[in-house]
């Protein structure tokens, strides 16, 4: 991740709760802007989706699909994405899908180039 940090401080993790998220039936996703030109993303991964290595599976997709759009999102946001039961069984294209949908719907991502 170039432009980007990982989020691992519990504290921004709640005030990021606490903002509006957006959701489907894969993930949840809860962005506000911080005060640097760098994204900081964080992955939560509840222990209802199965044992570690399903929930480092789901994780690690999750972090690649952001690496590989890292270029299309808007610098100078905090990003917390929660992964859903449904994601475990989701493939890698429906997971990509969900994750740029909501993050348009947050208007974190960068206009298109025409």
């Amino acid at each position: 991740m170039k432009f980007s940090r990982s989020l691992k401080l519990n504290h921004i993790f709640q005030r990021l709760y606490h903002t509006g998220g957006h959701a489907n039936s894969f993930l949840v996703l809860y962005a506000r802007r911080n005060r640097s030109c760098t994204n900081r993303v964080g992955i939560t991964v509840s222990k209802k989706l199965g044992h570690a290595v399903v929930r480092n599976r789901v994780r690690r997709r999750l972090r690649e699909i952001y690496r590989l759009n890292e270029a299309q999102f808007q610098p100078g946001w905090d990003i917390v994405v929660v992964a859903r039961t449904k994601a475990v069984h989701a493939g890698f294209g429906e997971l990509t899908e969900s994750y740029l949908s909501l993050a348009r719907k947050a208007g974190i991502l960068r206009a298109p180039e025409s």
